[in-house]
């Protein structure tokens, strides 16, 4: 998910699909509408986060539908811009703590349906 978003945040593409294969429901929504302020206001992003994620419980156990991940997301190369090239913030990325529930599909697929990404130095 974060690839795909980092992925459609070079352009700020609001409407990319590549996002909607890995995430719905709220996730998705939260994505979206990140990507359309960034749209807004003229705003890119440039590299990507470096992710580390681990499952932390399954629900049920013997044959889960619901899982909950756990990250320490790096944002140190993944920063916003604004077109043309400046940065947007004087903000650097770096260290967050990062918390998703993930969820099988009727389809069989898996998508991130709710996440939390909590302040720098979390983690």
């Amino acid at each position: 998910m974060w690839r795909a978003m980092a992925k459609a945040g070079e352009t700020a593409d609001w409407q990319s699909p590549e996002v909607a294969k890995y995430a719905t429901g709220d996730a998705l929504g939260v994505i979206n509408r990140s990507l359309y302020t960034d749209h807004l206001n003229g705003v890119v992003s440039k590299g990507a986060p470096v992710t580390s994620p681990k499952v932390t419980e399954e629900k049920p156990p013997s044959k889960p539908t619901t899982i909950m991940i756990s990250d320490c997301g790096d944002s140190a190369n993944w920063l916003k811009y604004k077109k043309d090239g400046s940065p947007f913030t004087d903000s650097p990325g770096g260290h967050r703590a990062i918390t998703a529930e993930v969820k099988k599909q009727a389809d069989g697929s898996w998508k991130v349906t709710r996440f939390a990404v909590e302040g720098l130095g979390t983690c």
